[in-house]
């Protein structure tokens, strides 16, 4: 049997960790391949894991074809959805994922409207069918985060560190060594310096990013509120005086603790 392996379509799925891999390799070898192997043609589209360990032991498996989509982008969105319903996704691929479709489902429509003759009205193109009528609208980065259950913040983490981060920078998000909020500082830093801090391991990465931070912050100009009324404006006087007073006295009780220990040096 000739099976295809698109590498693409293999990297939406993250690879098992070590204790994973010895599991399901447990499994198989005790209880055989008991789910099919799905393909489309001849490239395998759900059971890359089974298939590796398969084909390492000889252990016969069944496949099933599922020949109902027209293009590979057919398949890929099939993929994504399939993993984007899945509990065991984290929340980093599962943002991955999400915009890895709408890059599918904008340049489809892209392409759509390419397709439109020159006069088409743009309410007839309004009018065009979506690919899935059960899908949400993928517009608004909003839409892509509510479809990949996390926030829009997390989300454009996400999309940064996709961007920008070196693929040992993405390999440790992934693993879980660095979180997507930090992970989202590093990717700042020059590509060498994601990887002098993905080789210092966590302790290593969470000072890293915690010097972005420090240094994005250091560099906001601090933003003086005016108080608008003069009830406010009194408020923030009388508040600037009691810290006035608070420092005084700590200034006071420092000069006499001071003036105490030469009294001391004075009379040694």
């Amino acid at each position: 049997m000739n099976i295809t392996i698109n590498e693409e379509l293999r990297s939406f799925i993250d690879p098992l960790t070590p204790v994973e891999y010895a599991a399901l390799e447990r499994s198989l070898l005790a209880d055989g391949c008991r789910d099919a192997l799905v393909l489309w043609r001849d490239v395998l589209i759900d059971g890359h894991n089974r298939y590796d360990i398969c084909a390492k032991h000889g252990i016969p498996f069944r496949t099933v074809a599922n020949d109902k989509f027209d293009s590979l982008e057919d398949v890929m969105l099939w993929v994504i959805d399939n993993n984007l319903a899945r509990r065991s996704v984290s929340d980093f691929q599962r943002g991955m994922l999400a915009l890895r479709k709408k890059e599918i489902v904008a340049a489809r429509a892209a392409q759509r409207a390419a397709q439109q003759p020159p006069d088409a009205a743009p309410e007839q193109a309004a009018q065009e069918p979506a690919d899935d009528p059960s899908d949400p609208p993928w517009s608004t980065r909003e839409d892509v985060a509510k479809a990949a259950r996390v926030s829009a913040n997390t989300l454009s983490q996400i999309e940064r560190i996709r961007k920008t981060a070196a693929p040992e920078l993405v390999d440790a998000v992934r693993s879980g060594t660095i979180s997507v909020s930090a992970a989202a500082s590093v990717a700042s830093l020059p590509p060498e310096a994601q990887v002098a801090a993905v080789a210092g391991g966590r302790r290593e990465l969470q000072q890293a990013a915690r010097q972005v931070r420090e240094q994005k912050a250091g560099a906001k100009p601090k933003k003086e509120t005016v108080p608008d009324s003069p009830e406010d404006q009194v408020k923030a006087l009388r508040t600037q005086v009691g810290e006035l007073k608070d420092r005084v006295a700590t200034l006071m009780t420092e000069n006499e603790v001071l003036r105490q220990k030469l009294a001391a040096l004075g009379g040694a």
